[in-house]
């Protein structure tokens, strides 16, 4: 089975950046050219570009949209995108600009509704971000953690028609320490909708070991940042493995 690996763009004051467990004074920067980091991703095979406004999920509002518009100019390969989208104006703007997929992830849990309304309106566009610290959904940029468990919240939108779940373990996000495996799978098991890994991927063997959990599951795929950014893993590597 073909899992599809999303590069991740993380943006923060216009430039790439990767984060720590998502504290944004953690932050390296990778490129000061998101554009020029984006068509280097497609051209290493990418099939997806994953991208995130650092800035905009804390703000609650777009901060990164020159840089977001500048890699939608850049490059042909589909764009999902998220960070700070909390309103049905912002989505349509942002699919009406070109991007394919929107990612809902504090709205998801603060304005469930939105997340309906939006499947209804975009079928297939609407992708839910579940942000999870010890099992609990996290909030605005990480900042806030709910009490709402992760499990429950993607149980709430199985009927919504959303696209997929992209599920991030934040205590491994940036921290090159492996998958969260076990939540992540067990996530799959619970809901129809396709999940994508996200967090902590170090090395070829942690998409080894993904891809033996995702046989027969909704895992459909995972987001790779600071492990390619790094070096530790080979774009050919990983998609010659993936989509074998």
């Amino acid at each position: 089975m073909a899992l599809t690996l999303y590069p991740a763009i993380d943006l923060k004051d216009g430039q790439c950046v990767r984060l720590r467990r998502g504290v944004m004074h953690e932050a390296t920067v990778y490129s000061s050219d998101p554009a020029g980091q984006a068509r280097a991703w497609q051209a290493a095979g990418f099939a997806w570009l994953h991208v995130v406004d650092l800035d905009g999920a804390f703000a609650g509002k777009p901060v990164n949209g020159a840089a977001v518009a500048a890699i939608l100019a850049a490059v042909t390969v589909p764009v999902q995108l998220g960070g700070g989208i909390r309103d049905m104006a912002g989505i349509e703007a942002w699919l009406a600009a070109g991007i394919r997929r929107v990612i809902l992830g504090s709205a998801a849990v603060k304005h469930p509704a939105l997340v309906r309304d939006a499947c209804r309106a975009f079928p297939g566009r609407i992708v839910v971000g579940i942000d999870a610290r010890d099992g609990a959904v996290a909030t605005e940029g990480w900042a806030e953690t709910s009490a709402i468990d992760a499990r429950d919240l993607a149980l709430s939108f199985e009927d919504a028609g959303v696209a997929a779940i992209v599920y991030t373990d934040i205590g491994r996000d940036g921290m090159l320490s492996g998958l969260n495996l076990a939540q992540t799978a067990s996530l799959a098991e619970t809901v129809t909708v396709p999940v994508i890994a996200s967090g902590g991927v170090g090395s070829l063997q942690d998409l080894i070991e993904l891809r033996q959990a995702a046989a027969g599951s909704r895992i459909e795929g995972v987001i790779v940042g600071r492990a390619l950014y790094d070096g530790r893993i080979s774009p050919v590597q990983a998609l010659a493995l993936l989509t074998d």
